[in-house]
């Protein structure tokens, strides 16, 4: 079934789009606040697209119905992974971007971003995304199917250029895997900006100015 989707524009008519990926047991509004807080004026309108991952239970969280992309199966995230799950939600995420193409919105004008679950989802899905896309934003998330990725990405985006932050505190996704992450791209060839703030499993004002930053650069 097509996810449920709050949209915000800046302006009418806008050219770019940023979808935006919430975490485990939060829903499409988690991340309003903060792109409220972004200023991307010079680049012209812009279309914040908010889907709300399905509810399911969660093996980690004792079977606990709750908002998730997938299953978490165990809190070591890449020794046993819920590809079925991944999967299906790489489909929605992707219908989703097929949708704003289908409005009027290139391709190359779509930024895809997502925070731990949303981060997870984000790279899936815009790695193997067929058509060429804007960048990735990747917030205090980790790589999944990471045996996979280079097989399996899109040669369009096959360069694509991603911003990654993580806490390096992080109690939930381990500081180490998130480093492991941006390794793992920079080595198969993704223009990785990387940066880590004193936080955990958060967002902080200094990463949203880094990130206002690149989302500028990215769709200048």
């Amino acid at each position: 079934m097509p996810l449920e989707l709050i949209e915000i524009e800046t302006e009418a008519h806008p050219r770019s789009a940023i979808i935006v990926l919430h975490g485990l047991g939060a829903d499409g509004r988690d991340f309003i606040p903060i792109c409220d807080e972004l200023d991307l004026s010079a680049i012209g309108g812009v279309r914040y697209v908010f889907p709300t991952a399905p509810e399911q239970p969660v093996t980690i969280n004792g079977g606990y119905v709750m908002r998730s992309w997938y299953d978490i199966l165990g809190v070591e995230l890449d020794r046993r992974e819920d590809e079925a799950g991944l999967r299906k939600s790489q489909q929605a995420v992707a219908a989703v971007i097929n949708t704003q193409r289908a409005r009027g919105i290139a391709a190359e004008r779509i930024v895809l971003m997502g925070f731990s679950q949303g981060c997870a989802m984000t790279l899936l899905t815009g790695l193997r995304y067929p058509e060429r896309l804007a960048g990735l934003v990747c917030l205090s998330g980790y790589l999944p199917l990471a045996a996979s990725t280079e097989a399996e990405r899109s040669g369009v985006n096959a360069d694509l250029p991603v911003f990654m932050a993580h806490g390096r505190s992080d109690p939930v996704v381990p500081f180490a895997r998130g480093k492991a992450a941006c390794h793992a791209l920079q080595a198969i060839g993704h223009p990785v900006d990387w940066h880590d703030y004193p936080m955990q499993h958060s967002v902080c004002p200094e990463e949203i100015v880094d990130l206002n930053r690149w989302l500028l650069k990215t769709l200048a």
